[in-house]
């Protein structure tokens, strides 16, 4: 039973949504970080950087958080200095995957990206393995609305 203090009511919800909200600002600060880091922090010359700020607002970001994620993206703050990296392999049925990933440590993603093909019955190849069979033409970002999985790819293939 609850009871009937409002507090007790209501810790156990603001708890799970500071937690998503925490996520949240962690993904958007390292997208800020990225683009400020190989674009620079001038809006009119870095137009990655104009989209995640757009999104870091939209969400409600705080502006100091936006600001320490710029400065730590040029340089101007010490601190942990996020990468991408591309991993390329095969999955199930020979498919070919190429795995684009932020992060800080290149090891770690590593071992997690090799264990993800591994536990799914592929493998992770070697730079170039696959690479040489894909164009990038751009990238689809789509919400799964809460579609299974075949739904989700439907309308993933009708989009584009």
């Amino acid at each position: 039973m609850a009871g009937h203090s409002k507090w007790s009511n209501i810790k156990h919800r603001k708890g799970a949504q500071d937690k998503k909200r925490a996520q949240l600002f962690t993904k958007l600060a390292k997208e800020v970080t990225i683009a400020a880091k190989e674009g620079g922090k001038d809006l009119n010359f870095n137009p990655r950087l104009r989209i995640a700020l757009d999104k870091a607002k939209k969400n409600s970001m705080p502006k100091d958080n936006i600001d320490r994620a710029i400065k730590k993206g040029t340089g101007e703050l010490a601190g942990v200095e996020y990468i991408e990296i591309k991993y390329e392999g095969y999955g199930p049925g020979g498919t070919a995957f190429i795995v684009e990933v932020v992060t800080e440590n290149k090891n770690r993603s590593a071992s997690s990206v090799r264990s993800n093909f591994a536990k799914n019955g592929g493998n992770m190849g070697a730079d170039g393995a696959v690479a040489w069979m894909f164009d990038k033409k751009g990238q689809i970002i789509m919400k799964s609305k809460g579609l299974d999985g075949d739904e989700f790819m439907m309308e993933l293939l009708e989009t584009g």
